[in-house]
């Protein structure tokens, strides 16, 4: 992969495949159940830790004003859930190439 690819759910199941050596299909499936599985525990406010990964959690951010940066008109911003990434000393170690 070079820096301007972008890693895909097709990408993932193909590295299972390849890699674990169950069959495309089935590997498709490990892929989608564990997202879903991430994905659930997100819904629910838990965190989803990976070792050696980094964690990934939901964070509340509560209603404030905003500006419009064209015409300077102060809007109201909605209180909403974000999904936050910190990642892990490791990865972190390992993308700065200090393994």
């Amino acid at each position: 992969m070079s820096k301007a690819d972008t890693l895909t759910r097709a990408d993932l199941t193909e590295a299972v495949y390849n890699e674990v050596g169950l069959s495309r299909k089935a590997s498709a499936q490990l892929v989608e159940q564990t997202l879903e599985i991430m994905i659930g525990s997100l819904e629910k406010g838990d965190v989803v830790k990976l070792s050696g990964f980094g964690n990934f959690s939901v964070r509340s951010k509560r209603e404030r004003i905003g500006r419009n940066p064209r015409t300077g008109e102060e809007v109201p911003i909605t209180p909403r859930k974000v999904i936050t990434f910190k990642a892990s000393h490791v990865l972190k170690d390992r993308i700065n190439g200090n393994r």
